[in-house]
């Protein structure tokens, strides 16, 4: 059985319930993201590699894959 792997998640900001589509990486975790509502930058929670894992309806694809964290791996977008 293959696992499909999505790349696409929708951002919730936390600070003014936007939402937003947004593709994900797949080569790197996204550690910023800034809210197209109202211009907030939007971090991980602790424990969390990065702001699709935190603020996204859809883990990043390194956790959808069953892999570890991937922080060595942000990139600051």
């Amino acid at each position: 059985m293959v696992n499909t792997i999505l790349l696409v998640s929708q951002i919730r900001c936390p600070h003014c319930g936007h939402q937003q589509k947004e593709n994900m990486p797949t080569d790197a975790c996204q550690f910023f993201y800034e809210c197209k509502g109202c211009h907030q930058i939007l971090k991980p929670l602790a424990g969390d590699c990065c702001v699709f894992c935190s603020y996204g309806t859809v883990k990043c694809p390194p956790i959808q894959q069953g892999g570890d964290c991937c922080k060595a791996n942000a990139t600051k977008q």
